[in-house]
């Protein structure tokens, strides 16, 4: 049996953020290894002083880091790229680093692991330098995510793209909130929608969301840097989709819904199962409701209406 590689991702920073990271972390994986050394003192007092390590008396007790290990099958670059943006959409200044590949081939490594992959029933996720002869019925996608998140391998995007072949319909106006590489815009693109707006905080995310709507030959997808809401225009969506984190959702519930057209649709996900609930329940006190929902490896997605 081959080996597997591993690959450590490591998130340093201020102690007051540690629940955030470790929230935005195990979106990677939930077998995380946390370093918070901010009550060492309390948690040993009362040790007699030649039985504590000299080293852990000196660990700075103002930082904190959490680490989450991932095989080089898993395309570790996309995780990488994943946490930092979701770092920046949370405000954290941040140390990020990785360890256990050789720096030359970090770039590309993840590409021979990257193969078409079939989402829902028509949409598929073609790479770029892949060739690939898509069945009669089937939608191909061509995506090359470079520094953004999005290839459609992490189980948020697969459900994500699932729901949007649902609900959008020809001549639908989207709205896709946080797009890394601007995947779903253009999955939604193809499933018939009129026009898309695609946003993210990276400025990089965004220049690579319009080459790849470039690529696809989407020229409906308008893409733009906002933090958030910030720079939307001013308008209706019929479908509105936030692939994110919980924390994120839930800061924007009290304003996505001046965004939405009558009767339009909501797509939430990137929350892991144990925060479904909490979600859901601000998503309600902000006066929505769910329509449907996905589970897949213990990641949630939903669609909510107002």
């Amino acid at each position: 049996m081959e080996e597997k590689n591993w690959i450590r991702i490591r998130v340093s920073a201020a102690c007051e953020h540690l629940d955030t990271i470790t929230a935005i972390m195990s979106m990677i994986d939930n077998a995380l290894m946390i370093e918070d050394f901010s009550d060492v003192e309390k948690d040993l007092d009362g040790v007699y002083g030649d039985l504590i390590d000299e080293e852990l008396l000196q660990q700075d007790r103002t930082t904190a880091a959490v680490s989450v290990f991932v095989p080089d099958e898993k395309s570790p670059r996309e995780a990488e790229l994943y946490i930092r943006s979701r770092l920046e959409e949370c405000g954290i200044d941040a140390e990020v680093t990785c360890s256990g590949v050789c720096e030359d081939d970090w770039a590309d490594s993840w590409k021979k692991y990257y193969k078409p992959i079939k989402t829902g029933k028509r949409l598929v996720i073609v790479p770029v330098w892949e060739n690939y002869d898509p069945a009669p019925e089937e939608i191909t996608v061509l995506m090359d995510p470079g520094m953004a998140f999005g290839t459609g391998t992490h189980e948020t995007t697969r459900l994500c793209a699932e729901l949007l072949e649902n609900y959008v319909k020809d001549g639908s106006t989207v709205l896709d909130v946080g797009c890394g590489s601007g995947i779903l815009a253009i999955c939604a693109s193809k499933l018939g929608a009129s026009e898309c707006f695609a946003c993210d905080i990276d400025p990089v995310a965004v220049r690579i969301a319009g080459e790849n709507a470039e690529v696809n030959g989407t020229a409906n997808v308008r893409c733009a840097v906002s933090d958030l809401l910030k720079d939307v225009p001013d308008k209706k969506y019929d479908v509105c989709v936030a692939n994110i984190v919980a924390d994120v959702i839930i800061r924007m519930a009290p304003d996505i819904g001046k965004y939405m057209a009558e009767n339009g649709v909501l797509i939430v996900s990137g929350i892991i199962e144990e925060r479904a609930e909490e979600v859901v329940a601000v998503l309600s006190e902000n006066g929505f409701t769910v329509a449907d929902f996905r589970r897949e490896n213990g990641w949630y997605a939903g669609v909510v209406r107002k």
